[in-house]
């Protein structure tokens, strides 16, 4: 049988780990495809430098359209990253009858729905196992080999940049920007981090996740988004002191609210108990715990980034793709794991309705009858604590800190308490509030 002939567009540092470990595996590879998988045209924007690392022997072209409209290319792989030449290349490659392979989750938690609906229509797979947590196969898990189960939730560290930077913070003592610093030197963290330590890469993984795990539409737009950038060392310093560790989490959950189910959708820093095993995922490395009713809990675990990590992934889509390609498009797995007719409407709740446990830190002045006022007001609010750290003040200081952890309540009873809490004359600026996932 003749070999699957592919058009790589992008040739940064995933594309080329993809060009080199293709190369690298190749009988391997067609050994398990069954057939020939061969790069046979190569789009890149600087064009010189992409031919000096492919060799003469494949062509290499300054525009992605060459590439899409060749009758010559069975698959695209779209490694260009961005939303809207992405969006465009992809739409026209489904439209040209071409299967399409990306790592691009931006691209797909924006614009997913239409993208998926565009490849069902024209009878053709759009695969992302690279777009989530690199090459951590954990899109094939949910979709695949979960398949049997009624998933419940999903906890992921799934963000390398974050979990480097919190991980440093916490072993060395150091404050966010110092380590954001260093994590830019190292090359862990962009020149622009916003995406990053804003939380908004984790965002939009959390969200495609969300979608194959419950069979609801991709909706970016409903994801509460907070990253780490306002975290002070000495938060995660006292979190360490109660046993719990700092983590920036991609929560997704069922749960129930006045008697409807709804879908959580967030990202945040989160305390996670030390004993967790996700809490002792340290560095650049990701992580995704899910929770499901046959098989209880599973954990998995890698690197999340990087040029052969994540061409891992691009390859294997490539192999499922192959060996797929003349099957029946209704007997293929659903892009996102359920049928399309089948996906359902489950409100992604608001924020003020998800329930969980915090951690409060007030900056107080050291007189009598402030923990009283504290704990009055959360009474107040039917917010319960479960511990309380209390910093003596150093030597000539009329200040400190109270810490409290508080039982599960919903956001909204805890937004309304610290409002109260702050209008205190003994408390000093905002109370800082992170919140508490056991996981158990």
């Amino acid at each position: 049988m003749k070999p699957i002939r592919v058009g790589l567009v992008g040739l940064g540092t995933v594309g080329t780990g993809t060009f080199e470990v293709l190369r690298r595996n190749q009988a391997d590879i067609r050994r398990r495809a069954g057939r020939g998988i061969e790069i046979t045209l190569i789009a890149a924007r600087n064009v010189a430098r992409a031919q000096s690392i492919v060799g003469d022997a494949i062509p290499v072209v300054p525009d992605w359209q060459s590439v899409v409209d060749s009758p010559d290319i069975d698959i695209v792989v779209e490694l260009i990253g961005g939303y809207e030449t992405s969006k465009e290349l992809v739409l026209r490659a489904i439209a040209n009858g071409k299967h399409v392979v990306t790592a691009n989750k931006a691209l797909l938690a924006l614009h997913g729905n239409e993208i998926f609906q565009a490849a069902q229509d024209k009878g053709v797979m759009v695969a992302f196992e690279a777009a989530v947590a690199g090459g951590i196969p954990i899109i094939k898990a949910l979709r695949e080999g979960l398949t049997a189960n009624r998933i419940e939730a999903i906890a992921g560290i799934i963000n390398g940049t974050t979990n480097f930077i919190l991980s440093e913070m916490r072993e060395k003592g150091l404050d966010f920007a110092t380590v954001l610093r260093q994590a830019q030197e190292l090359g862990y963290a962009e020149a622009d981090p916003t995406f990053d330590i804003e939380g908004v890469d984790a965002a939009h993984k959390a969200t495609i996740m969300s979608a194959i795990a419950f069979g609801i539409p991709v909706q970016f737009e409903k994801a509460y988004v907070e990253g780490i950038s306002k975290l002070q060392a000495k938060d995660i310093r006292y979190a360490e002191q109660l046993g719990y560790r700092i983590k920036l989490l991609g929560i997704t959950k069922r749960a129930v609210v006045n008697g409807t189910e709804g879908i959580e959708l967030r990202v945040h820093p989160t305390l996670i108990p030390c004993k967790r095993l996700i809490a002792n995922v340290e560095g650049a490395m990701n992580a995704v715990l899910v929770n499901a009713d046959a098989v209880g809990a599973s954990m998995y675990y890698g690197r999340g980034a990087g040029g052969e990590p994540t061409a891992s992934a691009v390859i294997a889509d490539l192999v499922d793709i192959t060996r797929l390609a003349t099957a029946d498009p209704e007997s293929r797995v659903p892009h996102l794991a359920f049928q399309p007719n089948q996906m359902t409407d489950v409100q992604i709740l608001p924020m003020s309705e998800i329930t969980t446990s915090y951690y409060l830190r007030v900056y107080v002045k050291d007189q009598p009858g402030v923990m009283a006022d504290l704990t009055r007001i959360l009474a107040d609010a039917t917010i319960s604590i479960d511990a309380v750290l209390q910093k003596e003040p150093g030597e000539g200081e009329t200040r400190t800190d109270i810490i409290m952890l508080t039982h599960q309540t919903q956001e909204k009873n805890i937004d309304a308490a610290i409002a109260k809490i702050e209008r205190l004359p003994t408390v000093v600026g905002t109370v800082t509030r992170i919140r508490l996932e056991n996981l158990s």
